[in-house]
């Protein structure tokens, strides 16, 4: 079974350090510039990314969006603004 959420989620991560080495040993600002053609192979590794993740919501009935306003919601009570802006620390140190 190659497309059990187990295996999906194990190749979205073999994806996700694709996209990471194209960023390994650049600085900030060059990891802001880069050239097209470092620039597609991003974009497709970010596509691969993205395909696993579709794919395993779809398998596990995960309605992304909804996921993702309702873990907004939830940062924005952990994380409030006036508390936390410049301070990249987790929630349970402050």
């Amino acid at each position: 079974m190659f497309h059990s959420p187990k295996n999906l989620a194990m190749a979205l991560i073999a994806e996700a350090a694709e996209l990471v080495e194209h960023f390994q040993w650049l600085t900030e600002e060059q990891s802001q510039l880069l050239s097209p053609e470092k620039k597609q192979a991003v974009s497709h590794e970010l596509a691969d990314v993205l395909i696993y993740l579709i794919r395993i919501a779809d398998k596990l009935d995960i309605d992304l969006i909804a996921a993702a306003q309702s873990k907004i919601e939830i940062n924005e009570t952990r994380y409030p603004v006036e508390r936390v802006k410049g301070d990249a620390r987790r929630a349970d140190e402050y």
